[in-house]
């Protein structure tokens, strides 16, 4: 297994009190996935149109660590992964459409439309 790139740092200040820690997200490309260092969160996805449009299928995080903001975290990684790769997405599992997209509505240049971005 092999993990790619470090998609985010491990803290970042937050206005006058102390520091809010942010998850470091991996790109895991043998299982093409994005996860926490742990591995215990991820959001998998299928290449499909020959590697240039990402599926995210399904997001996972243990309920020991939900209402982290780890999913959140994890769209972020992938989408920007997608941006900088000049991918499209599409967002099949319900938190990325139902959930992800409606908060962070920047995000919809990247979908794919049939024929590539939106």
């Amino acid at each position: 297994m092999s993990v790619n790139e470090t998609m985010a740092t491990k803290s970042e200040s937050e206005g006058s009190g102390g520091g809010k820690v942010v998850p470091v997200i991996v790109w895991n490309e043998g299982l093409r996935r994005f996860e926490t260092e742990d591995k215990e969160a991820y959001v998998e996805y299928v290449l499909r149109d020959n590697g240039n449009v990402m599926d995210l299928i399904h997001t996972f995080v243990p309920s020991s660590k939900r209402g982290l903001g780890l999913a959140s975290h994890l769209c972020v990684a992938a989408f920007q992964h997608a941006k900088s790769h000049s991918l499209s997405i599409i967002p099949t599992c319900s938190y990325v459409s139902e959930t992800f997209l409606p908060r962070n509505p920047s995000w919809n240049s990247v979908l794919y439309n049939g024929a590539g971005k939106i």
